[in-house]
């Protein structure tokens, strides 16, 4: 095994990607080789020392693509330093800080499967133009003619790189039983 670390995603319209693409860009800046690639193009863990795993959030939930990820690795994924990451609309709401706590529990599935030595929670992108029709993007617009979301870019960059950052000991040096949880 050698020094790579895998930062992989599941993204609907883009803006988790565009997060893993952040991390994995920070991560390469403190000297790592890095791969970023969507979960779907992952079949092999043998080539990493460690992996970044991420996922839109659809429902409070994961993609389902992205548990099926983990559950299909798992083994693997048990006996890595693993640090997993959620992109959701509601951290971008005003007033998101007391939504926080309550959003921990949709990572939940995850830390069941594999448990994160740091866990990063990060606004995403609302762009209606590439949310395909459904009972979800009506009730999505509704939420935003209140004033409760707005549409835009709401990806804190500088938040983002810094969890990449602290990543960067607890991937090479993690310490048994230790986990960071980054809001």
């Amino acid at each position: 095994m050698n020094n790579r670390i895998l930062v992989t995603y599941a993204s609907r319209a883009g803006s988790t990607a565009g997060v893993a693409e952040e991390i994995g860009k920070s991560l390469v800046e403190g000297g790592a080789q890095v791969d970023v690639l969507p979960m779907k193009n992952v079949t092999d863990m043998t080539p990493y020392r460690a992996v970044v795993a991420g996922s839109a959030i659809q429902g409070q939930k994961w993609l389902p693509e992205a548990m099926q990820f983990l559950r299909a690795h798992q083994s693997e994924l048990s006996h890595k330093p693993f640090a997993s990451f959620m992109v959701c609309i509601t951290l971008s709401m005003p007033n998101s800080d007391q939504y926080r706590e309550g959003l921990k529990s949709w990572m939940n599935p995850v830390r069941n499967l594999v448990r994160p030595v740091s866990e990063g929670y990060f606004a995403g992108v609302l762009d209606f133009s590439k949310v395909p029709f459904s009972l979800n993007k009506l009730a999505m617009q509704f939420v935003v003619l209140i004033g409760m979301w707005k549409e835009g870019d709401h990806r804190d960059w500088n938040a983002i790189r810094s969890w990449s950052e602290s990543l960067r000991r607890l991937l090479y040096n993690r310490l048994p039983n230790e986990q960071h949880v980054y809001l």
